[in-house]
């Protein structure tokens, strides 16, 4: 449209009409050159699949070490990968497509809010079925269960006989931290309750999610019965929400780091402000309501009970520091030990995209998921 109304603009000049085809031809070739380069540097970003990094015990080890890496990797991080709102937001660009449909399509985990549903897709076979709850992204104020993130892998967790339960929960819009972990939980205590009814293996139970959906699925993971957070008014209090194995991909953790973090570095620093989504999801500025932060701090209840986590981050993300996942895999080595906790850089990768969902990388999380649920 831009190009059409400066073209026109050009011919209509008085006494111009010998140079009106010169004009319009270095107009074209400009507009052209410009598309061009918008459109090619994604394209071919995205296209340079990246090796991942898995953290070998020695390095769990030396966390001064690998978080040095860690900052060097974000400090180079090119201005390109800035994706807008910060802190949290699961971008599209995945190429994880689901052809699947789900058997038991917005199931009610509970009655409080319309946003308390779940899609539960099951494998073929006789079951009982392991279990692994998606969990979507969003920066906690946006996204839904049938997001990318939401149904992450269907297809492939199904084919490896795994159930799906592609979950929503309240969103900081309405209603402000702890519901969304509550809401997760409840989900969990429901499907446990009805285990039985869906064909479900109620001992094998993981949380799969990224970025906001990450942060969520390692709360979930580490804050089994940690009452605060429970909801247990939800439904189903005579159920445990715990699980036994996390994926967690590109989540924030301790929200209050994040923008020292990325201080010197080429993304936004943008996380402590009123209109972050962190802020909005505790409903005020993090730094000066450090309480309500750590109250949704999935490394405030690492202990010794807490289940196998494989951590995913890529190097370049603007978005989320990937320093927030170290933090997170050091608690995870010191409390539970190194052979219970894979940390993987994605070298070059940004908040989400292709790398993740590489079939080498898709592979490393259903071994992952092998390994506890089987």
């Amino acid at each position: 449209m831009k190009s059409t109304n400066l073209t026109t603009v050009f011919a209509k000049q008085p006494g111009r009409r010998s140079l009106s085809r010169l004009h319009i031809g270095l107009v074209t070739l400009l507009i052209a050159a410009l598309l061009s380069a918008c459109a090619g540097s994604p394209t071919t970003q995205a296209a340079v699949p990246a090796a991942p990094v898995e953290s070998t015990p020695a390095e769990a080890a030396a966390p001064a070490e690998a978080a040095a890496s860690v900052e060097a990797a974000t400090a180079t991080a090119p201005a390109a990968q800035m994706p807008r709102p910060a802190g949290g937001v699961m971008p599209g660009g995945g190429t994880s497509t689901t052809i699947a449909k789900p058997q038991y399509p917005d199931l009610a985990y509970a009655s409080l809010s319309a946003t308390q549903k779940l899609d539960l897709y099951l494998p073929e076979g006789s079951g009982p079925f392991p279990l692994v709850v998606t969990i979507h992204g969003g920066g906690f104020m946006m996204g839904d269960k049938a997001d990318a993130m939401g149904t992450a892998g269907v297809d492939q967790l199904l084919a490896e006989g795994y159930a799906v339960a592609a979950t929503n929960y309240r969103l900081s819009a309405e209603a402000k931290a702890p519901a969304q972990i509550q809401d997760i939980k409840a989900a969990v205590r429901f499907l446990r309750a009805n285990a039985a009814q869906y064909n479900l293996n109620p001992d094998k139970f993981a949380a799969w999610g990224g970025s906001a959906g990450g942060s969520l699925s390692a709360l979930l993971g580490t804050s089994c019965g940690a009452a605060a957070l429970e909801g247990s008014e939800l439904g189903n209090a005579d159920q445990s929400s715990c699980v036994q194995a996390v994926v967690d991909w590109f989540g924030p953790t301790d929200f209050l780091q994040m923008d020292a973090q990325f201080a010197g570095t080429a993304c936004p620093v943008t996380h402590d402000a009123a209109d972050s989504p962190e802020s909005q999801l505790v409903g005020a500025e993090i730094q000066t309501v450090p309480d309500l932060v750590q109250a949704v701090n999935p490394i405030a209840y690492v202990s010794s009970s807490s289940p196998a986590f494989l951590i995913q981050h890529g190097t370049a993300d603007c978005n989320v520091p990937p320093q927030q996942s170290q933090l997170l895999a050091d608690a995870l080595t010191t409390a539970i030990g190194a052979d219970k906790v894979t940390f993987t850089l994605l070298d070059g990768a940004g908040h989400g995209g292709a790398e993740f969902w590489e079939a080498a990388n898709l592979q490393m999380v259903l071994d992952f998921l092998t390994k506890y649920l089987k």
